[in-house]
């Protein structure tokens, strides 16, 4: 069951206009959004989703076209291998060799 948005429309898309306006006075657009989401008082994470959905609504930004955000980076919370480790179950297969 779908429930109303605690944000009006309003003040949503204030937000995003908002960080898209100000985020060169900022170190990054994460940055921007931290900043703005305080003075709003919704969470960073809900205004950077706003601020996707508008970009692609408006066709300005796609993921390709700008930096990764701290959460958006590449390999983040991936457990795989990083370079030069190669297959980390090729790994667990040595460790299990040796025990047994």
């Amino acid at each position: 069951m779908a429930t109303a948005g605690r944000y009006s429309p309003e003040v949503r898309e204030r937000a995003v206009r908002m960080v898209l306006e100000h985020e060169r006075e900022h170190s990054s657009q994460w940055a921007a959004i931290v900043s703005i989401a305080g003075k709003i008082g919704c969470t960073p994470e809900t205004l950077r989703k706003w601020v996707r959905r508008e970009e692609t609504d408006t066709g300005r930004a796609g993921p390709d076209e700008r930096p990764a955000g701290p959460d958006e980076r590449a390999g983040a919370g991936d457990l795989g291998a990083t370079a030069g480790e190669g297959d980390p179950a090729q790994g667990l297969d040595r460790s299990a060799k040796r025990v047994v």
